[in-house]
């Protein structure tokens, strides 16, 4: 392996020195290389390197029908509550974003008890939570009581299905956080077939909504190999190794066949953040090595997600972003909401392009989805009061990628 294949990209680049530092390559003779027009038409010589890996490791992926992942129907104990067939009293589908909740303390119930108001007068008929479900070590087993007292009681009466991901702390290894022991995760898909609420069918899976003819389709991923604090010992979860290269394949796959107007990529680490933990590609400082950094998933956000899908709802960090959609992200929208139950320093720390952000507060977020347009609702939680106001409100009336559905 060539040593500047390990170096990543320098993801915490602004919009504008981005843009500059690839129109400088081009100019210095570098010849085009073919891309999948979803980011701009220039590479330097890493990004190329990246590519050509990755093209022979996708080679030998195996079809999509013999991915774990699908298309499941709504699974879990009996009288588990159901998808949202048609829209709310609004003509919107209404979904709920949390994420970094798991704490059991009480921020994570204020900020519950405030959704739960909200959800209830915005007719909310789903939930998504972008991981760190159960802080700090994810749980000892698929009946374990944190179980209860960091998703069940705080979540009562917000009475939908979950669409779960896997945070870095669910799947944590000797160092809590870690995302050391992704097997750990299989404990929260096996949690999935008891609980009325929590829906994971596998570690990763796709929900269309409605399923019939869907209007917006969700994209769960599990980024934790990828961006993992300490290597993968496990070949089976290596950077490289068959479960990554068959996610990525499937995600390939199910973002080009979906027929929904509106697509969202939902996983616990950003591709693009102005947090503490900084963008993938250079997480937490970090730009050696296959992992920590996120180089990898760096590059699966660009070569498959960017371009394809309207949003990427993420967590990891500890605050409220939406960023705007640019360039360098061929359109797509970064979103990070991971201040359900933490808090991080009030400030910025990178200065991507943002509709609106928040380093202090509580909170969490709505999506409000019609066929004329999807609307993102954030909101902050004063913990004292259990209140949540509405801080900022962002609207998409054009997919970005066409769709094939009957909604186009």
């Amino acid at each position: 392996m060539c040593e500047d294949e390990l170096i990543p990209p320098q993801a915490d680049m602004t919009e504008r020195e981005w843009l500059r530092v690839g129109a400088e390559a081009a100019g210095a003779g570098a010849a085009p290389v073919p891309t999948t027009g979803r980011v701009p038409q220039w590479v330097n010589r890493r990004t190329l390197l990246g590519g050509a890996m990755a093209g022979a490791a996708l080679a030998v992926l195996p079809s999509p029908a013999q991915s774990p992942a699908s298309a499941a129907p709504r699974l879990g104990a009996p009288g588990a509550f159901p998808f949202p067939e048609r829209p709310n009293g609004k003509g919107e589908f209404a979904i709920l974003v949390t994420g970094d909740a798991g704490t059991g303390d009480e921020a994570q119930y204020a900020v519950a008890a405030a959704a739960r108001d909200i959800c209830r007068g915005e007719g909310v008929g789903l939930a998504v939570g972008l991981g760190d479900n159960i802080y700090e070590n994810g749980p000892e087993s698929d009946h374990d009581s944190e179980f209860q007292d960091k998703f069940e009681k705080p979540n009562n009466g917000i009475d939908v299905p979950w669409l779960m991901v896997l945070g870095n702390h669910d799947c944590s290894g000797l160092i809590p956080g870690s995302g050391g022991d992704p097997s750990r995760g299989d404990r929260e898909v096996s949690y999935a077939r008891t609980s009325k609420r929590w829906y994971m069918p596998s570690r990763y899976y796709r929900v269309p909504l409605p399923a019939a003819d869907p209007l917006v389709e969700f994209f769960a991923i599990d980024t934790i190999p990828w961006s993992s604090y300490v290597a993968q010992l496990d070949p089976y979860y290596r950077w490289d190794g068959p479960y990554m290269r068959a996610q990525r394949s499937w995600l390939d796959e199910a973002l080009r066949t979906s027929r929904a107007r509106w697509k969202v990529v939902i996983g616990h680490h950003p591709y693009l953040n102005n947090g503490k933990h900084g963008s993938a590609g250079s997480y937490d400082g970090f730009e050696i090595g296959n992992y920590t950094s996120g180089v990898h998933l760096k590059d699966m956000y660009e070569k498959v997600v960017c371009g394809r899908a309207d949003l990427i709802l993420s967590g990891h960090d500890h605050t409220l972003q939406i960023l705007e959609p640019t360039a360098r992200t061929g359109g797509t929208r970064q979103v990070v909401c991971g201040a359900s139950a933490k808090t991080e320093d009030g400030k910025a720390h990178f200065a991507n392009p943002a509709a609106w952000q928040n380093f202090s507060d509580h909170g969490f977020m709505l999506l409000k989805v019609s066929g004329a347009r999807l609307t993102i609702d954030a909101y902050t939680v004063d913990v004292a009061t259990r209140k949540a106001t509405l801080a900022h409100r962002t609207h998409h009336t054009r997919p970005v990628a066409a769709p094939t559905a009957a909604h186009a």
